[in-house]
């Protein structure tokens, strides 16, 4: 009778400790972090000049339409590069795609930037796979949902291309609309996390083609890990060659750093750098940033200074993409322009030295395929570099053009000389005014404060016209 009660004693201390530990547990966890120093960064009470900056859009999208576009569709542009640009992506947000393994906290990292926490309408989360959809989480007047159906059916939106992927992947892209200040400048972009066994025809779409397309267009692009989650496989692999010539706009994370003890967290910091050095082939590896991006207060005996420090890091090099989201605009719409313009010389060569090398008797399939089998044979390439101003490094592949005219056919295409009017002048003209003069004015009024109306160029002329090399005397 007495072991009875003893047992039944030890048994009600045990329940009596469980409960408080489960007491203490619960109240260190519901002790949220301090949020203030995410407005001072981001400087989300600070009212932007909308005006100024609708103004500086309108002009690069009237720059874009009247200069650039005219030679990306005479010849044919967007089937070689497959990257249209639309509307929509010039008066777009700056984007920022969270990219990672399941389940170490990209979701949660959106919650807390956006203060979602607890709220109906925050990102699920969970130590197992949460997120299967793609989620686009921007601004909107009200909170409510938008399929992705709808994004790709709206031409006001940057998301129309996604149509191409099928509709088995438009029912898993979700778009989530909310008002914040943080969205009036940026969009987010949660995927799903990477799960090493699973296979891409279990998805039933492109996972690989998709991710490539918003990596083409992200701003900035965060690769999150977390200290259980170190190992590289053949998924990660494939992600890390999609983002090769995207360096500069990588950041890696290391997430939930509060778990570990400073020395441990040393050694995972190593391993991290040991797995990711043989994927990032650059001089300059990207920054990695050590934190625990959630609401609740870090954990207790850890190095809470270190990691409010990194935290106030990252939303400074946020805030620097949204502050220069202008000027990453006005130099991606030249550098397009650049690549238009080099294809379209490119063409007008392989034109002239179809023309060229024609005659009454000759057949003309087997003089182009001669031409485009190899044209270094013909110097089309090097007549490109010796009669302009374009770098060897900017050239495309030649065996793009292998392809490209596989579907286009040589005689499709008029030479410039032949591409002007009386009216439009000439596609060489409007676009290399474009890339000289238009577009480096544009970003000075940006620079300068001044409101962009009226180019130079417009008003009063740009000195000299640039030459058209191609036009005959």
């Amino acid at each position: 009778m007495k072991g009875a009660v003893l047992i039944c004693c030890f048994l009600s201390l045990l329940h009596l400790q469980a409960t408080a530990e489960e007491e203490e547990e619960k109240d260190f966890i519901s002790v949220l972090r301090d949020r203030s120093h995410i407005d001072e960064t981001l400087r989300l009470a600070t009212e932007e000049k909308a005006g100024d900056y609708a103004a500086a859009i309108e002009r690069l999208r009237k720059i874009y339409h009247t200069s650039i576009k005219p030679m990306e569709q005479a010849y044919k542009y967007n089937e070689l590069r497959q990257h249209e640009i639309s509307d929509g992506e010039i008066t777009s947000k700056p984007m920022v795609l969270f990219l990672g393994p399941w389940s170490v906290g990209k979701s949660s990292m959106i919650n807390y930037l956006l203060g979602m926490h607890d709220s109906p309408y925050q990102l699920y989360t969970g130590a197992e796979p949460t997120t299967s959809e793609f989620t686009v989480i921007m601004h909107g007047e009200k909170i409510r949902s938008v399929e992705g159906i709808v994004m790709a059916a709206d031409s006001s939106r940057s998301f129309s291309p996604l149509e191409k992927f099928g509709q088995n992947f438009l029912e898993k892209l979700v778009g989530i609309e909310m008002p914040h200040k943080l969205l009036e400048r940026v969009t987010f972009v949660d995927t799903p996390g990477i799960i090493e066994n699973r296979k891409q025809q279990e998805r039933g779409y492109p996972f690989n083609d998709v991710c490539q397309w918003f990596i083409d267009r992200a701003d900035l692009i965060f690769v999150v890990f977390d200290p259980t989650k170190l190992d590289v496989g053949l998924e990660l692999e494939m992600l890390f060659r999609q983002l090769k010539g995207r360096e500069s706009q990588i950041r890696i994370i290391l997430n939930k750093a509060d778990n570990l003890a400073t020395q441990d967290l040393m050694r995972v910091y190593g391993a991290l750098f040991w797995s990711l050095a043989p994927l990032i082939n650059v001089t300059e590896p990207p920054r990695v940033y050590v934190s625990s991006f959630w609401p609740y207060d870090y954990a207790p005996d850890t190095s809470r200074e270190l990691f409010k420090r990194e935290e106030i890091s990252l939303l400074e090099d946020l805030n620097q993409v949204i502050e220069n989201r202008m000027e990453n605009k006005i130099a991606f719409i030249r550098q397009h322009g650049i690549r238009v313009r080099i294809h379209g010389l490119l063409v007008d060569r392989y034109v002239q030295t179809f023309k060229e090398k024609m005659s009454f008797f000759s057949d003309p399939e087997l003089v182009f395929k001669e031409i485009v089998d190899d044209p270094d044979k013909f110097y089309i390439f090097k007549s490109i570099l010796a009669k302009t101003n374009v770098s060897k490094f900017d050239l495309p592949n030649r065996d793009a053009y292998r392809d490209f005219f596989g579907v286009n056919p040589v005689t499709n295409f008029k030479p410039l000389t032949a591409q002007c009017s009386y009216m439009g002048g000439c596609l060489l003209d409007k676009i290399e005014r474009a890339i000289t003069n238009e577009l480096p004015a544009l970003l000075s009024s940006i620079n300068s404060g001044k409101q962009p109306g009226l180019s130079s160029c417009e008003a009063t002329g740009c000195g000299e016209k640039p030459k058209n090399r191609y036009r005959k005397n």
